[in-house]
């Protein structure tokens, strides 16, 4: 691809906020294709179009981070260099994030119903699931089990298919986008009428205060996914490679184990957050 060609992963590690516009792109180009060739399956033709455009720069991310892994550099430095991959994908992610929120807004609302429709659904499920004695450290662990469900998917998806966790991140861009957009939309009239601000003025704010809300514990989240995602994604590249049961996987494999503990350590961390933290801010 054209785009593909202009984004070096390994520039990028060094200035990864630029993976915000490229993620932002992608996803807004996704929408409208969706739209406009496969309108009655946008809803998720739109997660494919994106994942397909962010496969060969986060394949490529990931191959990089293996090849670091096979250097005989300190666990810290390896950390250290890994987390400027998990930067790269957090903004690529950011990208997808408040591409999808700004349309599901400017969008008409039967576009957007359409659009939107699968991802909606998923959220009345969720929310459908959360019982009213869920409070506390019950509720902590409920949704501590959850995530660590995704994680266990996304380090499935990432050693099968390489760059496969980015199917499912995209997918959870796509629900905290329809999260963060209906908030938008039931919020911003009242809130602008209440303030005494012009419709534009409360757009501003309210979408400020959706993306705030589910930002604040769902970064930690994401950042997780993502450190698990690296670590099947840097195991299979090695795999491809011909490594397995050599010197050089062993020490592969430890290093990716030690991103999937960190990754354990703060999903705990981003439940904790979202049940004690986000309910009292919000």
């Amino acid at each position: 691809m054209v785009i593909e060609n202009l984004v070096n992963p390994a520039k990028a590690e060094g200035r990864p906020w630029e993976m915000f516009f490229l993620g932002f792109l992608y996803s807004s180009v996704a929408v409208f294709l969706s739209l406009w060739i496969f309108q009655d399956y946008s809803s998720l033709v739109m997660v494919f179009l994106t994942v397909f455009a962010s496969v060969p720069v986060v394949y490529t991310l990931i191959a990089i981070e293996e090849k670091k892994d096979t250097s005989n550099k300190s666990e810290r430095f390896l950390l250290k260099e890994h987390s400027k991959a998990l930067a790269v994908l957090i903004f690529l992610f950011l990208g997808y994030t408040v591409a999808f929120s700004l349309w599901f807004v400017v969008l008409p609302e039967n576009t957007v119903q359409n659009m939107f429709n699968v991802q909606l659904e998923t959220i009345r499920s969720i929310n459908a699931g959360v019982t009213s004695f869920s409070t506390g450290t019950g509720f902590v662990m409920q949704i501590f089990s959850n995530n660590i469900k995704v994680m266990i998917f996304c380090i499935m998806f990432a050693f099968l298919f390489g760059a496969g966790a980015i199917f499912i991140l995209t997918w959870n861009a796509s629900v905290i986008a329809a999260a963060i957009g209906t908030f938008i939309r039931s919020n911003v009239a009242s809130y602008a009428e209440a303030a005494g601000l012009g419709k534009l003025t409360g757009y501003f704010h309210i979408g400020s205060i959706g993306l705030m809300r589910y930002m604040i514990h769902g970064i930690p989240e994401i950042l997780a996914y993502f450190a698990a995602g690296l670590a099947g994604g840097i195991i299979s590249v090695a795999v491809i490679r011909h490594d397995f049961g050599s010197k050089n996987f062993n020490k592969i494999l430890y290093d990716s184990m030690d991103l999937i503990v960190i990754a354990i350590l703060v999903l705990f961390i981003a439940a904790l957050i979202e049940v004690f933290i986000t309910p009292v801010l919000f």
